[in-house]
């Protein structure tokens, strides 16, 4: 296993402190013009992402729907939480809010100038800033932001989609452009715009989704606008200020008292980056809850040292600028998992409110949260996406497990190649995965990690693209087995019926979703051409541009959830109900679950054998040896020289 040298964390500096609009950081705001303040926010919010969804043109942000819409106030601070967004400090470095007009719109996708705010080049971002006239000069005054963000099919680079799976360095990634002017003063830029389409593959969907996240965050911006002509600068801006303060509370109560003070450490690993032999890049946090007198506040402190060094491939992401303010709302989230109850959960929204609660230490330049330009990032989902894991494990040692099982993560797939008029095509994918089981319930099914992005719908791919959906369903026994079985993955098959290439950036192919507190790995992710024939072959995870002939089937399985708690613990019903549904093999009911059946589903008559199976599950106990706190799955012993477990996994 490697890992950095212990060196000392230094916590980021950052030229956007957190600090409040108003004096009283909105103590005096009337509470029910907080409650219509915060019902607007989301409604406008709602409403910018409906409008891009309905005139985008590309099926990554029109039907996938893999694009965010956020708003901020002008001390840049998030206001909503349905989602997460990107951030608007690097617009506000390079633009000074004084000089900004109405009409203008902002744009950038540099991984490295966003602030950590954009994690690779086809992620573009528009930021629209909101105003209103200053009552005694009647100058319009920046007050807020609408922002929008997705991920775009292509903005040039090596290969299409602009993610190389074997990037170096980002310049083979695509066109970075660092905050620019899209608009000004309402005019839009024809310059700007044409180079970006210049370099794109896709140059007519581009631009319509760039004219839809325009349009519409100007709408937003408008909408907002209007919010403060109601009601006044300075009563809406103190209920932003209690909005975020009541968020800050909120969390302190419900769920840092949820933590006992300590210190506890986990890591987990990305497995391959593109470039070497798979290998354990490794991201690890040290856990520190300080206690309620703490001098600089009661919060949790996140340190990242003995994080790998940063990867010759594309796995990179720039995490540590800005204080690490987008990573701390971009893991917050698992946080909302010690609430009480799964609804009161549902109700916690992530915005600025739970920065001042997290501190953030990195380890020096040159590791894989702390890259060095231009170390490629393209598929920084690989880290970005295993630290929600990390957190979450490592919450789960101080909480006696209370957390749930490892969740999907997110992976691209996709053909192109020529249609069957010999135009030109790119369809790419984001299939969802498992959740984990969690200390109450199963893991959801094949759910997104992204919040409301979808697969794409086979009436559409199959009208557009050349290939036919054969199949789509989930991936029998891919969810951890468990007290409370991991969430099970997708399987889909599509046929090709012209050559095409194949291509993929998916992780957990290798390594599987983890399970806890005596819970299983889920199955990890598997691409295989043309199953259970004499010409079956498996694609690796990493593939750029794989041949695949017509005819030929592709099967995508994706990976399941990690289980929760010992499988021996889990009702005998519930694992005869899952094989009548089909999501757990009867081979599986036996050698996970300790489960005698009998009869057949077939013939309608399958049963629980209560005794036989009572005395399987006992001798099972009785023959067993203490077992780790978490369960990695077999692939880690051949990452790890033979290592079934790695030290930081016994509590």
């Amino acid at each position: 296993m490697t890992t950095t040298p212990e060196t000392t964390s230094r916590r980021a500096p950052t030229q956007f402190p957190f600090e409040s609009l108003t004096a009283d950081a909105g103590a005096s705001a009337d509470p029910v013009l907080v409650e219509i303040v915060q019902g607007s926010l989301a409604s406008v919010e709602m409403e910018v992402e409906t409008a891009i969804g309905r005139t985008s043109r590309s099926p990554m942000i029109r039907d996938a729907h893999d694009f965010r819409a956020g708003i901020h106030d002008r001390k840049m601070r998030k206001l909503t939480g349905r989602s997460y967004s990107a951030l608007v400090h690097p617009v506000a470095r390079d633009f000074p809010l004084e000089e900004m007009v109405p009409g203008d719109v902002f744009f950038h996708n540099d991984v490295y100038e966003s602030e950590g705010g954009i994690g690779h080049l086809p992620d573009l971002c528009v930021t629209v800033p909101v105003f209103h006239a200053n009552p005694e000069t009647g100058k319009p005054e920046v007050v807020a932001f609408v922002q929008a963000f997705g991920h775009h099919d292509d903005i040039g680079g090596a290969v299409p989609g602009s993610m190389p799976s074997n990037a170096t360095s980002v310049y083979e990634e695509g066109l970075a452009v660092p905050p620019i002017k899209l608009w000004d003063a309402g005019v839009p830029v024809r310059s700007a715009l044409r180079i970006m389409t210049r370099n794109s593959r896709t140059p007519e969907a581009l631009a319509a989704d760039l004219d839809a996240e325009c349009s519409a965050c100007l709408m937003g911006a408008q909408r907002l606008g209007e919010l403060f002509d109601r009601y006044g600068r300075d009563s809406v801006e103190a209920a932003f200020d209690a909005i975020i303060d009541n968020s800050t509370r909120t969390y302190r109560r419900e769920i840092l008292s949820k933590i006992p003070v300590g210190t506890w450490v986990w890591e987990d690993y990305a497995e391959h980056d593109g470039v070497e032999e798979p290998k354990l890049h490794t991201q690890r946090i040290t856990l520190t809850r300080t206690p309620a007198d703490d001098p600089e506040g009661e919060r949790l402190i996140l340190d990242f040292a003995g994080t790998s060094p940063q990867a010759k491939g594309p796995i990179n992401h720039c995490g540590d600028y800005s204080d690490g303010v987008f990573l701390k709302k971009w893991l917050a989230p698992i946080l909302r998992n010690l609430a009480d109850t799964p609804e009161r959960m549902a109700e916690l929204d992530v915005n600025e409110g739970i920065v001042p609660l997290i501190e953030m230490r990195f380890p020096p330049k040159g590791t894989l949260l702390t890259p060095e330009f231009p170390a490629p990032t393209n598929a920084r989902t690989f880290v970005i996406l295993r630290l929600l894991g990390v957190l979450a494990g490592v919450i789960a040692k101080a909480v006696d497990g209370r957390m749930p099982a490892d969740q999907e993560t997110i992976r691209y797939t996709g053909v192109y190649g020529e249609d069957m008029e010999g135009r030109s095509y790119l369809m790419r994918e984001v299939l969802g995965g498992g959740a984990g089981g969690r200390y109450y319930a199963d893991g959801e099914d094949t759910i997104h990690v992204v919040p409301d992005s979808r697969n794409l719908p086979t009436e559409f791919t199959e009208s557009r693209f050349p290939f036919i959906v054969e199949s789509l369903g989930l991936a029998k026994d891919s969810g951890g087995a468990g007290e409370f079985r991991g969430g099970l993955g997708y399987e889909k098959r599509i046929r090709m019926l012209k050559d095409a290439n194949f291509m993929s950036i998916a992780d957990r192919s290798i390594l599987a979703c983890w399970g806890v507190k005596g819970g299983k790995a889920g199955a990890p992710f598997r691409v295989v051409v043309n199953p259970g024939t004499p010409e079956e072959r498996e694609i690796d995870a990493l593939a750029d541009a794989e041949p695949i002939k017509a005819g030929e089937t592709i099967c995508i399985q994706t990976t399941g959830g990690g289980g929760w708690g010992d499988p021996l613990d889990r009702d005998p019903e519930l694992v005869a109900r899952d094989v009548r549904w089909d999501k757990v093999s009867e081979r599986s009911a036996f050698e996970d679950y300790g489960v005698v059946l009998t009869g057949a589903v077939e013939s309608d008559d399958l049963a629980v054998d209560a005794e036989a199976t009572k005395a399987e599950r006992e001798n099972r106990r009785a023959a067993r040896g203490e077992e780790p706190f978490f369960d990695r799955g077999p692939g880690y012993a051949r990452l790890s020289g033979g290592a079934t477990v790695a030290d930081v996994d016994w509590v």
